[in-house]
């Protein structure tokens, strides 16, 4: 019998360009608040290991105070930690995992899965990893891994690997993809009992039993990861096993398709809704607002976007498909008249001949009301 946290894909060192001022700073410092999420848990939880399937580390390049931020975060983890090398951080002559830095910082818990043999952690259990040696390996290396074992006997024997699944690949027939049969077929032969899984950002199940799973990120990185933040609790013996997910991830990504903006009272619902977001200096959002607004209302709306982007990791507003109109209340008492009125009317007319693609036009227009309001 065996109780472990399965773990992945922490990618420490990543960059998102798209963050706002100070955000990046947040979204690196999570990732290593995880590693020692992922140590209390693994406590509380009365985990004897800690399993990591892949991409400990976003590249081979990241730089020297990454990795000595990452391993001095694994000295809080009281149990022994497993790093599986994935396609992010292959063991190969260039790997983060042969730095200097590394070898001279590393906990000795700390072990990094260096080729297929099985390591015994106790009379009852053994580990066998595939750890990735090249960034494209014409084949995964959880196939020949599996292959090469033969049946487990009395033993409780747990599988790390890293990969796309066929099951789940947009193409099936791609270099490193991990055919699920293979997998299924050594559970059914008595070869591996589980297969802790990395690669895909995800907590997901694979196959039909419950013996084949991904653990997911512990922190979101992406707007299609619907079940990343997660780390597993994993229960294993010969004949059982059982699942439990557990909460790591502090930020969100939040994305809110088709958000209908044609008056002031939907302007206003916006509004609203970005003022409850919780914790929103760790929440990416992304809007598509469609619909069509006078300047007036598009500007106010710009003033709310403009302070939410203060507050938020990152906020994304597309107007693609929102149509900005000037009417005749936006030019209201403003005494435009001569030259300004003629170009308030040349400029009018513009954004209602080319539609969408009259921005220089509008942008204009609202300068303009801007200025004349005193308010720019």
């Amino acid at each position: 019998m065996i109780r472990f946290l399965h773990t992945s894909d922490w990618q420490l060192g990543m960059t998102r360009h798209f963050l706002s001022e100070g955000a990046q700073e947040r979204f690196s410092q999570a990732r290593f608040d995880a590693i020692r999420t992922l140590g209390r848990i693994a406590n509380e939880e009365r985990c004897q290991v800690l399993l990591v399937c892949g991409d400990a580390f976003e590249s081979n390049q990241v730089d020297r105070k990454t990795v000595a931020r990452a391993l001095e975060a694994l000295k809080d983890v009281p149990v022994p930690v497993y790093l599986l090398p994935g396609n992010h951080d292959p063991l190969n002559e260039a790997s983060v995992y042969r730095s200097s830095t590394f070898i001279d910082r590393k906990p000795a818990h700390v072990h990094v899965i260096q080729n297929a043999a099985p390591i015994r952690i106790s009379e009852e259990v053994e580990l066998v990893g595939a750890p990735w040696v090249s960034k494209r390996p014409v084949t995964n290396p959880i196939e020949d891994t599996l292959n090469a074992l033969t049946p487990a006997g009395g033993i409780v024997r747990v599988c790390m690997g890293h990969g796309a699944v066929d099951t789940l690949a947009p193409d099936k027939e791609a270099a490193g993809v991990i055919a699920v049969a293979a997998i299924e077929g050594a559970i059914s032969e008595g070869k591996v009992h589980f297969a802790a899984l990395g690669d895909r950002h995800s907590l997901t199940k694979v196959g039909s039993g419950e013996r084949i799973w991904y653990s997911g990120t512990p922190e979101a990185t992406d707007f299609s990861e619907t079940q990343s933040g997660y780390a597993q609790v994993v229960e294993i013996g010969e004949d059982c096993v059982s699942t439990k997910a557990v909460q790591i991830g502090q930020w969100r990504f939040v994305e809110r398709d088709r958000v209908d903006m044609n008056s002031a009272e939907e302007a206003e619902g916006l509004w609203k809704w970005l003022e409850q977001v919780e914790s929103k200096e760790r929440t990416v959002a992304r809007l598509r607002l469609v619909g069509s607004v006078s300047l007036s209302l598009h500007a106010l709306l710009q003033e709310h976007l403009l302070a939410a982007r203060d507050l938020f990791g990152a906020l994304e507003v597309r107007e693609d498909d929102l149509l900005v109109l000037p009417d005749d209340a936006d030019f209201a008492d403003l005494g435009f008249s001569g030259f300004a009125g003629e170009t308030v009317q040349r400029l009018r007319r513009g954004i209602a001949e080319r539609g969408h693609e009259g921005s220089v036009a509008r942008d204009a227009l609202t300068l303009l009301l801007r200025l004349a309001r005193g308010t720019a």
